[in-house]
């Protein structure tokens, strides 16, 4: 944070020039002298900003315009910073906590911004425009009162109006400015919007605009970095999402206390059964004898089947949940598959939505819930699960769903809806499948748990491909590709 000392000695200094410029005006000077003024507070402005001292190349801004507690590919670049001796302040919404180990670490600072509303009276295009004000001075604000970075790392989308103000920022302070690109936000809005929207032609224009003027670019795909080059003359570099050391297979007394802590609050978890041996501990999933401390899966245990979303509109649950119901229809004629218990996590505008549609579903051998997960507890689900299922079809068509990306960390298989570059995260019959439909998707959980659960075929085989060919983790390739680009000139 800039000193006390710094800010006093800038007004002084803009006072003696302010004094001098009535003294000017007093004898006649002219307008010139106005120039001369105006000149001089500029430059020494911009010396002010620009002031560095030892510590600032070892300073770095991580900044979302999001939450962070549901920004894991920001926090997973803040904690790598950090690693590397950066001290880093990470800006954005606390809506949701962070990691525990990036809470932990003391060269990382949270500064958390409040989400900017606008006004709310008067026409929808005036609550915009009143919000990108107010969130361009609430930022200007922000950034400019720290102390002056080497550079600013921000993600996008969401971009509007943070990439403007974030190079201002960069010019004025001689910081390097850096954009990491998920995706483009233009395309999120035309999934409510439409194409021809002015709000959205207006956002296209701006990340067209302001985007080429990083010093440098990071994004999630190939696909991305060749559309990139080609229609933005952005080159960039692809930072592949890996998972962390964290997301990893569950060994089994941490599924069971993990099923025992969501059975207080969600009865999906919870035995069915009139067992009453107090010697036992059971979830619907599994049982822990408390005389010997043995934990073991039960036999007759439904297939946990995971999902997680944003609850946003690149992402349509009414195909898993027609899926569910073929499902519960080839129980019913007489298949012999197991029980389900859906498990759907994340927060986000649709979730009451959809939950409204679950209620409305009359299953008997499907059971579906909705729980928020503490980011510690989310990668043990994951690793506890018997098959994942992803939604997000990319509103470009060039970004990867990290959803899919943690599943695998996981060693977890995945049936995944089809969209242009899912192919360079999911081959299909080899770590997973994918598919265009409820129709296929149901066919699909149909065959993949006819053997469960026992550990034979296809999505055994899924598992054991998984497990041979983990590639390297986020560390090493952020090692390889990031690193470098800090200590570029």
């Amino acid at each position: 944070m800039a000193t006390p000392g710094t800010g006093t000695t800038f007004l002084a200094v803009f006072a003696l020039i302010s004094a001098l410029l009535i003294g000017f005006y007093g004898t006649g000077s002219g307008v010139t002298w106005s120039v001369v003024f105006l000149t001089a507070v500029t430059g020494l402005g911009s010396l002010w900003l620009r002031r560095r001292d030892g510590g600032t190349e070892r300073r770095v801004c991580v900044l979302v315009l999001g939450d962070l507690g549901r920004s894991p590919r920001m926090q997973y670049h803040a904690l790598s910073l950090s690693k590397h001796g950066y001290n880093v302040t990470f800006v954005g919404f606390l809506d949701t906590k962070p990691h525990q180990e990036v809470l932990r670490e003391e060269k990382i600072t949270l500064v958390p911004i409040a989400e900017v509303k606008g006004v709310r009276v008067g026409p929808k295009i005036l609550t915009y425009v009143t919000k990108v004000i107010l969130q361009c001075l609430q930022l200007l604000y922000v950034l400019l009162r720290m102390e002056t970075q080497s550079h600013i790392l921000m993600q996008n989308p969401p971009g509007l109006p943070g990439i403007a103000v974030a190079w201002l920022v960069c010019v004025l302070r001689g910081s390097r400015f850096v954009i990491d690109w998920h995706n483009y936000g233009y395309t999120i809005m035309a999934l409510s919007l439409g194409d021809t929207h002015p709000v959205v032609r207006l956002a296209k224009w701006y990340e067209h605009f302001f985007g080429p003027l990083a010093s440098r670019n990071l994004c999630v795909t190939n696909a991305m970095k060749d559309d990139l080059q080609e229609n933005w003359g952005i080159k960039a570099t692809t930072l592949y999402d890996c998972p962390p050391s964290i997301f990893r297979e569950t060994p089994l007394r941490l599924q069971h206390g993990l099923f025992m802590r969501l059975a207080d609050t969600y009865p999906q978890f919870q035995s069915r059964g009139c067992e009453e041996d107090k010697q036992v501990e059971r979830s619907v999933f599994s049982e822990c004898d408390l005389c010997e401390e043995a934990v073991t899966l039960r036999a007759e245990r439904p297939a946990l089947l995971l999902s997680s979303t944003s609850w946003t509109e690149d992402e349509d649950f009414s195909v898993l949940l027609k899926a569910l119901e073929d499902y519960e229809g080839f129980i019913k004629a007489g298949a012999s598959l197991p029980s389900l218990v859906c498990v759907i996590t994340g927060k986000g505008p649709q979730k009451e939505y959809y939950r409204k549609l679950i209620d409305s579903l009359q299953l008997e051998h499907v059971q579906i819930c909705t729980p928020w997960l503490e980011a510690e507890d989310y990668p043990v689900l994951l690793g506890s699960a018997d098959l994942g299922v992803c939604l997000h079809k990319s509103s470009s068509g060039l970004d990867l769903p990290m959803k899919v990306v943690d599943m695998f960390g996981c060693c977890l298989p995945v049936c995944a809806i089809h969209f242009h570059c899912l192919h360079e995260l999911v081959k299909h019959e080899e770590n997973g499948l994918i598919f265009r439909d409820a129709q296929e998707l149901a066919e699909q959980l149909k065959s993949l748990l006819s053997e469960f659960p026992g550990s034979g075929g296809q999505l055994g085989a899924f598992r054991r491909t998984l497990r041979r060919s983990r590639g390297p983790g986020w560390d090493e390739n952020w090692d390889q590709n990031v690193l470098p680009l800090l200590s570029a000139p």
